[in-house]
């Protein structure tokens, strides 16, 4: 076990009430992030600055009010890139959005939804190689993910419960953007024509989702007909989103990665 000095409790208190997320006071001074929360803690308890305050109140289960707009986004997100676990010594379950570091702005607003959705509980990012996890802790994920359950998405049956279904059925766009930048993409494609005896290349835009479940990918598409968007499926895995018209309206709602 490794004991550390005062003097680098107090330096790592210092650079988070001055501004650096705890992860990042962690790396720096070669500590676990849960033992400079924990300072952090101690510190606010010294100082009076931790009052006692009732749990978090969940929607399902207290009818507080939830932003349906960021929960169908952060759905999307969720039957794409996220999952929920628990940890050993965890006292309360995770959620868990693996974010591309390609794309900083997708990360901001899966934060953002995050604490939307969750505005009583803390969000935060882990680092890995090439990406970020967004995640935050409640003993009430399950209640807003009942898609949750043992082993991969796509090995069992995913369904909407029916509140869950009338909040995509108010914001079909806001679900299809979270789908989108999980398990999506905006690509131009090219082709050659023969045009006046000449062969021109001509490019053109086009959307793809890509996803292992059949349940997942009949939610897209469900969605898709009812905001008038066409869509095929080249294969087993993509949906594929081609016509000029319908690019234009995921243009006009979605939008690509950023």
């Amino acid at each position: 076990m490794n004991f550390h000095g005062t003097d680098v409790r107090q330096k790592a208190v210092t650079l988070v009430r001055g501004g650096m997320r705890n992860a990042d006071v962690a790396r720096q001074l070669n500590v676990p992030a849960g033992t400079v929360g924990k300072w952090l803690h101690m510190d606010r308890a010294k100082h009076g600055e931790c009052p006692g305050r009732a749990a978090p109140k969940c929607p399902r289960c207290h009818d507080r009010p939830l932003d349906q707009v960021a929960y169908a986004y952060l759905l999307g997100l969720y039957l794409g890139d996220g999952y929920i676990a628990q940890w050993s010594g965890s006292r309360s379950p995770s959620l868990v959005i693996t974010c591309d570091d390609s794309w900083p702005g997708l990360m901001d607003e899966c934060e953002q939804a995050m604490r939307a959705v969750f505005p009583s509980n803390s969000v935060c990012r882990a680092r890995k190689i090439g990406c970020h996890d967004v995640k935050l802790c409640s003993n009430h994920l399950r209640c807003l993910f009942p898609q949750h359950g043992p082993g991969k998405k796509h090995e069992r049956r995913i369904v909407l419960d029916n509140w869950q279904q009338a909040i995509v059925d108010s914001h079909p766009w806001e679900f299809l953007r979270g789908l989108v930048h999980s398990d999506g993409c905006r690509i131009t494609n090219w082709t050659e024509k023969l045009i006046a005896g000449e062969r021109k290349r001509y490019e053109y835009p086009r959307y793809f989702f890509t996803n292992l479940s059949p349940d997942i990918k009949r939610l897209y598409t469900d969605t898709l007909d009812k905001v008038g968007v066409d869509w095929k499926q080249p294969n087993a895995k993509n949906i594929s989103v081609a016509r000029k018209a319908s690019v234009a309206l995921m243009d006009a709602h979605v939008g690509p990665k950023h």
